[in-house]
């Protein structure tokens, strides 16, 4: 099946129209609003910097319920010890730079975090949609960190880098329990990975993860700086 190349100003197509692999459409841009349009219908955007945009809708979807979080013994010390801080959207470029450097979760290849993609999520960032988690060490260096999207009660999770051992999964455990005491549904981990898995994650069928989104877009988006709505 032939992928549909978008034109400027063009929806996304059905996302039952992606091939068995995820992929949906090539091509368009990555303006704040196309990604803000992706994120709600449950796409996501994956190439290599140097190919056409690809625009992704795996079938069957990972996601994370926070209930269902597993934190694992060797990460109990860190977590009760405080070993690290963690903030929220203090240096959100400085983040997703260091996750341009890092290999995506589950790919074996490089960066897949193109300049102008990296604009992208700034803008959307600037917007109050995209969000950085920071974490930090006893001497205040930043050696951790993801990043994400939030819509309603759903946060997309997209890359994460980590300067120390365990560093950005601690952000991300953080992150996780912030979320559910703030009533948000489920993560979007996007595709399997065994580092996600042992945290909790697991396989939905797309179509239920579209009805999850469906039903979201009617919840309110804590929409801006996370750094003052005090998630802790």
């Amino acid at each position: 099946m032939a992928l549909q190349w978008l034109r400027p100003g063009e929806d996304f197509p059905d996302v039952r129209l992606a091939t068995p692999e995820g992929m949906l459409a090539v091509g368009g841009d990555f303006s704040w609003r196309r990604l803000h349009r992706a994120y709600s219908l449950g796409i996501f955007p994956w190439s290599n910097p140097d190919d056409p945009i690809i625009w992704w809708s795996p079938d069957p979807r990972f996601v994370l319920y926070p209930a269902d979080l597993k934190v694992q013994r060797s990460m109990r010390p860190y977590l009760n010890q405080g070993k690290f801080r963690v903030s929220y959207d203090t240096r959100f470029r400085e983040v997703i730079t260091a996750c341009q450097g890092s290999p995506r979760q589950g790919r074996d290849v490089g960066t897949w975090i193109s300049d102008e993609l990296l604009e992208g999520y700034v803008a959307l960032h600037e917007q109050g949609f995209a969000h950085s988690v920071e974490v930090w060490d006893a001497q205040g260096d930043l050696v951790g960190g993801l990043y994400g999207v939030a819509l309603g009660r759903v946060f997309c999770g997209e890359s994460m880098f980590a300067r120390a051992s365990n560093a950005s999964k601690y952000g991300f455990i953080r992150l996780v329990q912030d979320l559910e005491r703030r009533g948000y549904w489920l993560i979007d981990c996007q595709m399997p990975t065994p580092h996600l898995a042992s945290l909790g994650a697991a396989a939905i069928p797309r179509s239920e993860f579209v009805r999850t989104l469906a039903l979201n877009r009617s919840e309110p988006t804590d929409r801006g700086s996370w750094s003052e709505l005090q998630l802790q």
